[in-house]
């Protein structure tokens, strides 16, 4: 099996640029060169997997296929895991695939390309904390976050009829996702104690650790420490300065002493699958692929973009991992593919621009910074104006991927939706 362009990982940057090219190809050319290849049958943008985490946003709902999103934008997709790469010889190899009972269901295939983009992602930088594999969530991927919903109605139902009536949840990692999880998670309480009765209500207690000065380092100061303020006004511990020693089943023992909990959360750094070492592309401390200013790897007709490519940006440091990344680079590569194809070089390299960043904080509220690294002001936003914007990016992404009518469909289905059956998914 032979495609023109082969793109490893359905991400938001992955599928963009699926979508892209398959358009530009048109109906019949389009799924004949170009394939993408993801381990899952179904898309969801993973800024918003905090939100299934906490059961505020329902990932059947709200998932893609993307056998359907493939037939839309004209391009091939294929089910499987990339366990071997030829970058020389231009093949990969996929997993065999079996069915939930062990029985096969796909042999192990190969694939040659003519051109490849990896865009596989990244994982959890655990740092070697101790106990942490075994018993933290991570929120990498749907399945991920709905595994932790369901622990999370267990703990809800458990904390209910006990008699300290109270949960404790230690988020590690004072991130956006972090943030973000802690106020998704109190609007996830909020609504269930709205359903039940005096007797069955109880406290949630959760605590945010993190071993920077300030949460959210990556924004400007003002952006952290208004997120901070809001944050403890709804009732969240917030640890600076404190470093997790060891992760056990109940507790987090960090620097500033135990933080019991019964449920613990993972959202401290990222880093890349250590497969990626062995696929015969130069890779980073981080298992990242080392990519050049047009996001190629050593090897011609292979790029990388997204989370699993270190690229350079600016001052020794490399582009950031976050969705407006991944957005550009998709544009940026689709331009140099489509060059490719004709036989001609982009004459220009990839340049990231920090747009600014938005962070969620639940209940109609948001703070962020429009229009950073853009040579002018930085412009602060913060309450139900910053909360809009932060949501526009989301239906920026679908509109790429399903266009403007169908996305405002589906932005209307979905409000219908929450109004009439409420935004806390029990089941």
């Amino acid at each position: 099996m032979h495609y023109d362009t082969v793109i490893v990982g359905g991400g938001a940057g992955g599928l963009e640029l699926a979508a892209q090219l398959g358009r530009g190809l048109g109906r019949k050319r389009g799924p004949e060169r170009i394939l993408l290849i993801d381990r899952s049958v179904f898309h969801i943008w993973k800024p918003t997997l905090h939100e299934v985490a906490a059961g505020t946003l329902d990932a059947h709902q709200e998932g893609l296929g993307y056998p359907i999103l493939a037939r839309r934008n004209r391009f091939s997709f294929t089910l499987g895991e990339m366990i071997a790469l030829d970058p020389v010889g231009r093949r990969l190899t996929l997993a065999a695939l079996d069915d939930p009972d062990g029985r096969p269901l796909v042999p192990e295939r190969t694939i040659s390309f003519t051109r490849c983009v990896l865009a596989i992602g990244s994982g959890s930088n655990f740092f070697g904390t101790p106990g942490a594999t075994e018993n933290a969530h991570v929120l990498e991927r749907t399945e991920d976050a709905e595994r932790f919903h369901a622990r999370l109605l267990a703990a809800f139902m458990r904390a209910s009829f006990s008699a300290e009536k109270a949960l404790g949840v230690a988020i590690v990692g004072g991130g956006a996702t972090g943030v973000e999880l802690s106020a998704e998670l109190i609007e996830a309480h909020n609504a269930l104690e709205e359903g039940q009765g005096p007797e069955q209500r109880f406290r949630l207690d959760i605590t945010i650790v993190e071993a920077a000065p300030r949460i959210l380092g990556a924004l400007p100061e003002k952006i952290s420490a208004q997120a901070q303020l809001a944050l403890e006004r709804k009732g969240v511990r917030v640890l600076t300065d404190t470093k997790v020693e060891a992760v056990e089943p109940d507790r987090l023992v960090t620097s500033a002493g135990d933080v019991p909990a019964e449920l613990i959360v993972w959202a401290a750094g990222i880093k890349a699958a250590a497969g990626n070492t062995s696929l015969g592309l130069e890779t980073n401390r981080l298992n990242q692929f080392v990519v050049d200013d047009r996001l190629r790897t050593a090897v011609d007709g292979v790029w990388a973009m997204g989370d699993c490519a270190a690229a350079p940006w600016t001052e020794g440091r490399s582009v950031p991992a976050r969705a407006q990344a991944a957005h550009q680079q998709a544009d940026y590569l689709a331009a140099a593919i489509r060059a490719a194809m004709a036989e001609r070089s982009l004459d220009r390299p990839f340049q990231y621009k920090d747009f600014g960043s938005l962070v969620s904080l639940g209940d109609n509220r948001g703070v962020g910074s429009l229009m950073g690294g853009l040579g002018g002001p930085n412009f602060f936003i913060e309450g139900l104006v910053a909360k809009w914007v932060y949501m526009s990016l989301h239906l920026m992404h679908h509109r790429a991927i399903l266009g403007t009518v169908r996305t405002g469909v589906l932005a209307l289905a979905r409000l219908l939706q929450t109004r009439v059956a409420g935004r806390l998914k029990l089941h």
